[in-house]
Parts: C-alpha cells; sequence; structure tokens
C-alpha cells in the first residue's frame, strides 16, 4: 500500500509518499511544495492544486492522509490553510483516492504512543521509522511523513472495522 501524507499550508505544504511492505515503511519521495508570499491568494492556490496533483498522477498513491483541522487561534490563518487542505482533498477525490484525516493528537498518538508529545519526539520517531539518517527538513515535510505513517498504521483497522480486504 502507498500512502501519501499531507501536512496542508498556503505557503508549504509538506508531503510524503510511503510504501508499507508487510510491517516495513519505506519512504518513496518526501518534500515540499512552496508558494511565493505576495502572489494572488488564487493562484497560489492553483499551485497548490497543481503540484500536489502532479506528485499524485506521478507516484500513484493508494490513499492520502491529510491533517485535520480542529483549531486555530489565528482565524485568517486557519481559513487559508482551510482552502489549501480544500484544494488537496479535492485534487485526491477527483483521482479517485480515499482521503482520510487525523488530528495532530492522533498523530503524536500513533507516532509516539502519546497524544501531547513534543514536535521533537514526533520527529525522531519519524526519522527512525522510515530509517532516515537525518529529520527532513522543513517541519512540514517531516509532519507529513508523520500523518502518512499514522495512516499506515491505521489503515489495517479502519479496513477491518469498514469490511475491506486487501492482499
Amino acid at each position: 500500500m502507498r500512502v501519501l501524507g499531507i501536512d496542508p499550508g498556503i505557503a508549504i505544504v509538506g508531503f510524503g509518499f510511503i510504501d508499507k511492505i508487510g510491517s516495513r515503511l519505506v519512504p518513496v519521495q518526501y518534500g515540499s511544495v512552496e508558494t511565493v508570499a505576495g502572489t494572488s491568494h488564487p493562484t497560489r492556490l492553483m499551485q497548490v492544486y497543481e503540484s500536489i496533483g502532479a506528485l499524485m498522477d506521478k507516484y500513484k498513491p493508494d490513499a492520502v492522509a491529510v491533517e485535520k483541522l480542529f483549531f486555530n487561534r489565528n482565524v485568517t490563518t486557519a481559513f487559508t490553510v482551510g482552502e489549501a487542505r480544500g484544494v488537496i482533498v479535492l485534487a485526491a477525490v477527483q483521482r479517485g483516492l480515499p482521503v482520510a484525516e487525523y488530528t495532530p493528537m492522533q498523530v503524536k498518538q500513533a507516532i509516539v504512543g502519546y497524544g501531547k508529545a513534543e514536535k521533537r519526539q514526533v520527529q525522531e520517531m519519524t526519522k527512525m521509522f522510515l530509517k532516515l539518517s537525518a529529520v527532513p527538513k522543513p517541519d512540514d515535510v517531516a509532519d507529513a511523513l508523520a500523518i502518512g505513517i499514522c495512516h499506515a498504521h491505521s489503515a489495517v483497522l479502519l479496513d477491518k472495522m469498514n469490511g475491506v480486504t486487501r492482499r
């Protein structure tokens, strides 16, 4: 199973493709899509949509896992991230990909075993799970990989709950 983990944003979208082979997790490709400040907001959304869509077409994930927004003190930031998240979900759905959503607390629980873990703990565990030589930068990339790992670990249980059988 190939999972695309996404940490949505308007300036930086972290992404990470992970293959789950048996119980092993193998990084396929990871990085970020960045838009330029000062570019019109609609243009930045289009750039996110087109870039993420092109990555989906190239790496052909079986599922997409996206960070779920549940609270943000800065309403303007929450709206812009929500819009970027929306175009990412749209790109996935247009390609017939299932989309799973995880809160930061769920990701921390899946990666570290503690829902209030520190960001550095999550990054170090992500590095360990994927056998990487260093924590990916920027942080959005490490977060996207953690979201992908969370889904890779959760997908089996979710499938069983939904009556889905995978080979």
